[in-house]
């Protein structure tokens, strides 16, 4: 009975950090590999770690904030309390995306710190332990002495503990997420955005994001010296990154963790991490692949103002709404329908009406041609990054586009880094905000929730990154928030071969972009070639997700490659499984994806600029059954640095689980195949 109190007096006084060096609290993943650990050093400042496998992954790491009007919550707290919630193991259904189910499994420790000296305040730190991945926030409590928390910044940090390869884009710049990635040692990383993907130099790979973004602002990641990083808010006109009332929870911190690259994409960490749908059924948002008038304005040929190049004509939707209907396309997004694109629009935005259309177009006719021939106008609403114009009328455009059938909105907010005009406090007052601040989140929430008034789904383009929110909101299907396939419209191998094998591993983490992929003609009227070849613009559907996808190419030209043409008609853009079966960051991508409508397999991906060899298993077939494999490759010349980038070849074969499937994989190149159940 004595050794038994004795053991029983020791695990009190480390559960309140008395022994020298202790944890005050720790929590594990559910298989045990992954473990978290927090305590207070010598000024009361809050840390964690996190360690794998017994090995020290993310070393002490600060907790805590800067506030712009009272003492800092960053020193002097005191270990309050800790709990270790029960396990959490269930399977979640998605309406639509990679995978019809996910499970959701992880261990929950809630840690509790006050700070008795400087006002009496208390923080609140969750973190949610999955096998694959941690979570933490704060979460602040309703209190006397902080009835409103104004943010000038966090002290969280993320101290990687040995060093590796990351990729990353900058975090601030003018393009906002529109860029190239750099690949760089773990510390010559300046401030990126996230995901930001690592490869410790043990293949440990990491990707460090953040889930459920609600009224705040995002972080960017910060080098504070060697590999210690730590969040930085995006700014907000107002002084405060942040202002909220208390009780109110943070944004979730999320690192993906594994021993492979498909550790890191097969994972669902920031969709568990997000609350269940509030949307009830949105059966009414059909994933679906889509052709437009886009392309002709990205690349000049066409004009979004009015004149005689004018793009967006009843004519000329009459004769894309037919090419969808004969092909098999669902939607036709047609951009430069309304009022406001004469002039400078870029970053003013003050003209633009979404509710009323151009001369040579005419919306409600549009509308009721597409419904007779089973297809939907795609509709567009570009603010040139006036939300003060766009807010005013989003409920009246919203409910224009539920009495048509437009049931998807592709939005816009061109305007550089820091550039978005938000109202001001007063009547004719305007703000300078960011993409990613505080005002700029609440804004793309509000145009969601409108949008689901009028069963209408949206697609962002120059938008807050991504956070998991589509499974709250699964009426946000999808967004741009990359380098898309546009630049390429704009100058000779833009968008490098490399790219897009680095997007899966990045930008992807956090969720479906609409890339634009199909430019099937691989070059622009302008005569800019892409760092492509014509395979590779097929694998783009299976490496690049979205339950939107676009065969962004000149109808003409879609029609001049009835083969590809008729690859594209039939891959889904929905699907009930997904595994990545190939594949290095940064080098080369090939997923298996299983059709949620049908028996049938779809492979494929992309390659960066050195041609290899890979043998894929089919194991992922179902066992015992034979699939006729439509393959789709490089030609065995091709390669995008030349005209031998159109080489393509076909090929028709039967295969069964167990086979290996080898693919010769272009410089710029890439494949896909759709594997049909041979009845």
């Amino acid at each position: 009975m004595q050794k038994k109190a004795a053991q029983a007096a020791v695990v009190a006084l480390l559960a309140h950090g008395a022994v020298q060096g202790a944890p005050l609290a720790t929590g594990s993943s559910p298989d045990g590999s992954i473990t978290v650990s927090v305590e207070l050093d010598s000024d009361g400042r809050a840390n964690y770690s996190i360690s794998r496998k017994g090995k020290l992954l993310i070393a002490p790491s600060k907790l805590g904030f800067i506030l712009t009007d009272s003492y800092d919550m960053v020193r002097g707290f005191k270990f309050d309390s800790a709990e270790n919630k029960p396990t959490v193991d269930e399977k979640w259904e998605q309406p639509w995306g990679e995978r019809r189910f996910v499970r959701n499994h992880y261990n929950d420790l809630i840690v509790r710190f006050r700070q008795p000296t400087y006002l009496k305040r208390a923080m609140n730190v969750r973190f949610r332990i999955f096998d694959n991945g941690v979570g933490f926030r704060y979460e602040i409590p309703e209190q006397e002495n902080l009835k409103t928390m104004n943010i000038a910044d966090e002290v969280t940090e993320f101290s990687i503990a040995s060093p590796g390869t990351a990729w990353w884009i900058t975090g601030g710049e003018w393009n906002r997420y529109e860029q190239i990635y750099q690949k760089t040692p773990i510390d010559a990383v300046s401030t990126a955005h996230t995901p930001i993907t690592m490869r410790l130099d043990d293949g440990t790979h990491l990707s460090f994001h953040e889930a459920a973004l609600v009224d705040y602002s995002a972080f960017w990641f910060k080098r504070a010296e060697k590999q210690t990083f730590r969040t930085t808010l995006s700014p907000s006109s107002k002084g405060p990154r942040v202002t909220r009332e208390t009780p109110f929870a943070t944004p979730w911190r999320a690192i993906r963790i594994g021993d492979s690259a498909a550790s890191l994409v097969e994972n669902d960490l920031e969709l568990n991490l997000n609350e269940p749908n509030k949307l009830g059924d949105v059966s009414w948002f059909r994933p679906q692949k889509y052709v437009g008038i886009w392309w002709g304005m990205i690349s000049g040929k066409w004009s979004w103002a009015e004149g005689p190049n004018h793009g967006a004509t009843t004519e000329r939707t009459k004769e894309h709404i037919d090419f969808a209907a004969k092909h098999g396309f669902g939607g036709v997004l047609v951009e430069g329908w309304n009022k406001g694109w004469n002039g400078e629009w870029f970053g003013h935005g003050d003209e633009f009406s979404f509710t009323e259309a151009v001369s040579d177009f005419d919306l409600k006719v549009v509308t009721d041609y597409a419904r007779k021939k089973g297809v939907k106008l795609i509709g567009h609403h570009e603010t040139g990054g006036n939300i003060d114009v766009y807010e005013a009328q989003l409920e009246d455009a919203m409910k224009l586009y539920g009495e048509l059938g437009v049931d998807i909105v592709k939005t816009g907010y061109v305007a550089d880094a820091g550039g978005i005009i938000a109202p001001g406090d007063t009547p004719g007052e305007v703000r300078k905000e960011w993409h990613d601040g505080q005002r700029q989140v609440q804004h793309h929430l509000k145009v969601v929730e409108t949008a689901a008034k009028y069963k209408v789904a949206v697609n962002p383009h120059e938008p807050v990154k991504d956070t998991g929110l589509r499974r709250t909101y699964p009426n946000w299907v999808a967004r741009e928030g990359a380098r898309g396939m546009e630049y390429n419209a704009w100058g000779q191998f833009a968008n490098g071969p490399e790219h897009e094998p680095t997007l899966v591993y990045t930008r992807m983490l956090s969720g479906p972009m609409d890339f634009t992929p199909g430019v099937l003609s691989l070059s622009s009227p302008t005569g800019n070639a892409l760092a492509s070849t014509r395979a590779k613009q097929l694998g783009l559907y299976l490496a690049i997700y979205s339950p939107i996808q676009m065969a962004a190419d000149f109808i003409e030209n879609l029609a001049n490659y009835p083969k590809e043409l008729d690859f594209i008609s039939k891959v889904p853009a929905d699907w009930a499984e997904s595994k990545l079966i190939a594949g290095e960051v940064g080098e080369y991508a090939i997923f298996a994806r299983k059709d949620r409508n049908s028996a049938s397999w779809y492979t494929g991906g992309v390659n960066d600029a050195t041609a290899r060899m890979v043998d894929l298993d089919l194991s992922f077939l179902e066992p015992g059954k034979s699939y006729r494999a439509t393959i789709y490759k490089d030609g065995p010349d091709a390669t995008y640095l030349t005209e031998a980038r159109h080489n393509i070849a076909y090929e028709t074969k039967t295969v069964k689980a167990g086979d290996k499937l080898q693919v010769w994989l272009a410089p710029g190149g890439g494949f896909a195949a759709r594997l049909e159940l041979v009845k």
